[in-house]
């Protein structure tokens, strides 16, 4: 398994008090009329006439059914957020994922598979090694689940889990979802529409692995 971020044990909880400060802001990915992409981590303007977004979670809290949580769990997950970020068929993705699990870490979770995706997972993590977990603003690449520990520890993060069992998190997304705006002038004319023969749909093919994504 991958170790990209070296800690010493003492000094786990002198770093999180000192990155774990702030929540981690959204950050938008803006298409411009030229199809020049930016990122930004304000919201474009209402008159950015022909631009679109899409907002890039950085460390989304996991607040879905957080009502439910143990009042300290609670607080924690409000206070320092999990977000992990996978791709498909990357077993390192799937340990870190059963390790968060099997220990009560309520998280999000994030799937990079399109160049867009790539592309935003460079600007969050300054790579493009997965797994990656953001906790709070803590950024962690690749799997370790002795070090991984330490930060959640730290954090706050019970070390069993103090989960209630019904309790799930949220689906996994995609990391970037791009939506254009319609060109008016691209609709078809309902008038002029035929109907045609309906057939059926073909498997879709595997999603293909970002460039330079690294397991």
């Amino acid at each position: 398994m991958s170790m990209w971020v070296v800690v010493k044990p003492g000094a786990v909880a002198a770093l999180l008090l000192a990155a774990l400060s702030l929540h981690a802001q959204q950050v938008y990915r803006i298409v411009g009329p030229d199809g020049k992409v930016t990122f930004s981590d304000q919201p474009p303007q209402a008159a950015s006439a022909g631009r679109t977004t899409s907002g890039v979670p950085g460390a989304a809290p996991s607040s879905a059914g957080a009502a439910g949580l143990p009042y300290e769990l609670r607080q924690v997950t409000q206070r320092y957020p999990v977000t992990l970020y996978t791709a498909p068929n990357c077993p390192p993705c799937a340990s870190a994922r059963a390790y968060l699990s099997s220990r009560g870490v309520p998280f999000s979770e994030r799937t990079v598979q399109t160049p867009e995706d790539a592309e935003a997972l460079q600007r969050l993590s300054g790579g493009s090694t997965l797994p990656f977990m953001t906790l709070g603003t803590q950024r962690l690449k690749g799997f370790s689940d002795a070090e991984w520990g330490q930060f959640l520890t730290a954090a706050g993060y019970p070390q069993t889990s103090q989960l209630p069992g019904n309790w799930r998190n949220p689906a996994a997304t995609p990391l970037v979802t791009v939506q254009r705006p319609a060109d008016p002038a691209a609709q078809p004319d309902a008038s002029q529409t035929q109907p045609q023969a309906t057939t059926a749909p073909e498997a879709a093919p595997a999603p293909p692995n970002p460039a330079g994504i690294r397991f």
